[in-house]
């Protein structure tokens, strides 16, 4: 089946989940996250900002700075289609919506992360298979970014349950997570 074809029907999908069902299932992909020693161990984590349906990433920011993590997100430049790592301090006072309409920091608060610092990487996606392909908004953002972090740095894709297939079309420039989370499982992949 054509991306544009399961990206259409598995985002119709998402917007069907009332915001209470959100609401409840993203902290229960969140509560996943933090119990896993991935993220206990990372010092910095770079995580999207959430938009549309996608599994809330609030919680996750505001616990990892109680933790006293380094929370990075990401900044667009579309122009070049790529995604720039800021530090974020202030929550949620640094950010402002993008050009994709996505919250991202503002550019009086963008500070600079060499992506080579991250040591988690918390991934969006419009769908996910149990081989950690993706399948995002067709920008090609993340597939480009997660080249750039260290070899050792963990991705972890968030999804809904209802995100997750069997298998999905994957193109020589995807880039697969490590780990896939949703309301009811962890799915660690397994690279040969």
């Amino acid at each position: 089946m054509l991306k544009s074809i399961i990206r259409g029907d598995l985002l119709k999908r998402r917007r069907a989940l009332t915001p209470g069902e959100v609401a409840k299932r993203s902290k229960m992909v969140i509560e996943r996250l933090l119990e896993m020693e991935e993220y206990r161990k990372a010092s910095t984590i770079m995580t999207y900002l959430h938009f549309r349906n996608e599994v809330e990433t609030d919680g996750l920011i505001r616990q990892a700075m109680a933790d006293g993590k380094r929370v990075v997100v990401p900044a667009t430049d579309a122009s070049h289609r790529r995604i720039i790592p800021s530090l974020l301090v202030k929550y949620p006072e640094d950010l402002a919506p993008g050009p994709l309409q996505i919250m991202e920091p503002k550019a009086s608060s963008l500070r600079l992360c060499n992506p080579a610092l991250i040591d988690l990487v918390i991934v969006p996606g419009v769908a996910f298979d149990l081989e950690g392909n993706r399948l995002g908004y067709g920008g090609g953002f993340y597939d480009r970014f997660l080249l750039l972090i260290k070899p050792e740095a963990v991705s972890v894709g968030l999804s809904f349950e209802l995100q997750v297939l069997t298998r999905l079309e994957r193109s020589p420039h995807d880039v697969p997570v490590n780990y896939l989370l949703t309301e009811d499982r962890v799915i660690e992949i397994r690279r040969s």
